[in-house]
């Protein structure tokens, strides 16, 4: 219902500044400018879409060997001491359990199309165990704000969009993602563990000093290094992640004895219709987009912010990112085409375009979570979920933008 009203607010919001234009400026041909950028939208959105089919096609085969080849089972055996301690309330061997481990490991891998599926199984599972069934509980919460703060080891997605727009390294926001991404969750579920008075015993404790020692451990080892090669190792670094990420995968599918080719070939299958899936979606976000930017309304926002953050004595490079920040917790397709919108008027290389990717890739989808995996099972009352991964969403985006001026600047 929000993306609705913001999706209509582009139009209303442009057509009004340009009727402004005219009146008081004579302005005409902003009214040509508006539809021709929505002509120039569409035909990019479906570029963007034709260009991601080979890449997307080629890693969700590579996800699909590591999903068969029980690579996500794995990690909910790795994180099992963790997460029975997030989760008090969903009694030892509840089918809940699984369900959270699945759903997170897939998240973590950037495998979107299977954590979902997951995470509602999920939270029909907790229902399972509430007592009130209109009222999240504790453990619900929990569930979302881990899946808003969205801790991801494989920004694919994000790369693949960077690669098509044309990057020269690709894989150069991998590490700034993985840093902002941990500094979010480990805020969320650092602030939701006292507001649910869960008890910070050893385990939990090393878990999350784990992920900060982490974090603290990525930026000391590139805050050394001379700042012509921070970039050059950091991508280095992405890559021989990916790499050994496809060797992984491909090794635990040989041991299943699968036929890794044919389970390749089937999920190359998915992402190609993922891709066609997508145009829709993209087309609707960029057009109104490229209509809101072409009629003034977006330059004049930014100006006033600009000129704000000037004034308090700020650098105001970073405000060139803020509708991709303000999009993220709204719509995931939003923010997506407000972070390829940038890339576009500003080049792939930019440092605005690459803060862009990093905010995008530093959470997830707040409101489109709360709405899709509450809904799916009646909840209405959502009691504080709201306000702490909106917590995350705020201190992923800070991190971002920090980080970002450390590699990028």
């Amino acid at each position: 219902m929000v993306l609705n009203w913001i999706w209509i607010a582009f139009f209303v919001i442009a057509f009004l500044m340009a009727l402004g234009r005219t009146i008081f400026s004579g302005d005409l041909q902003v009214w040509s400018d508006i539809m021709n950028a929505s002509f120039d939208q569409a035909a990019f959105a479906f570029e963007i879409s034709l260009g991601l089919t080979g890449v997307l096609t080629l890693w969700m085969g590579i996800m699909k060997i590591g999903e068969r080849g029980g690579v996500i089972e794995c990690f909910g055996r790795l994180i099992a001491p963790f997460f029975s301690r997030l989760f008090p309330g969903i009694p030892k061997g509840h089918p809940a359990m699984g369900a959270i481990f699945m759903n997170i490991s897939a998240n973590m891998l950037g495998l979107d199309n299977a954590a979902t599926p997951m995470g509602l199984r999920a939270m029909q599972e907790m229902q399972t165990l509430n007592d009130n069934k209109d009222t999240a509980t504790d453990a619900m919460i929990m569930f979302l704000v881990l899946n808003s703060s969205g801790l991801c080891l494989l920004p694919i997605s994000i790369m693949m969009y960077r690669a098509q727009g044309g990057a020269a390294n690709p894989t150069d926001i991998f590490i700034p993602i993985l840093v902002a991404t941990a500094v979010a969750t480990l805020v969320g579920l650092t602030a939701l563990c006292i507001k649910q008075k869960i008890r910070m015993d050893a385990v939990l404790l090393s878990w999350l000093l784990g992920i900060a020692l982490f974090v603290g451990a990525v930026t000391w080892f590139f805050s050394r290094m001379p700042a012509d090669k921070v970039q050059l190792y950091s991508t280095f670094g992405a890559n021989v992640t990916l790499f050994a990420v496809i060797i992984a995968f491909i090794i635990s599918g040989v041991r299943k004895k699968l036929r890794v080719y044919d389970v390749f070939i089937e999920g190359a299958k998915d992402g190609f219709k993922t891709a066609v899936m997508i145009i829709p979606y993209l087309v609707a976000i960029l057009v109104a987009i490229g209509m809101f930017r072409a009629s003034g309304a977006l330059d004049i926002f930014t100006h006033w912010v600009e000129q704000g953050v000037a004034w308090m004595g700020f650098d105001t490079q970073w405000v060139g990112a803020l509708p991709t920040m303000l999009m993220k917790p709204l719509s995931g397709s939003g923010s997506c085409a407000m972070m390829l919108d940038v890339m576009k008027a500003n080049g792939p290389d930019a440092f605005v375009s690459k803060l862009a990717a990093a905010v995008r890739g530093s959470t997830d989808t707040t409101f489109y979570i709360l709405a899709v995996y509450f809904g799916s099972v009646g909840v209405s009352r959502t009691r504080y979920a709201a306000g702490y991964a909106l917590l995350a969403d705020i201190t992923g985006a800070v991190a971002a933008v920090v980080v970002a001026y450390f590699f990028f600047t």
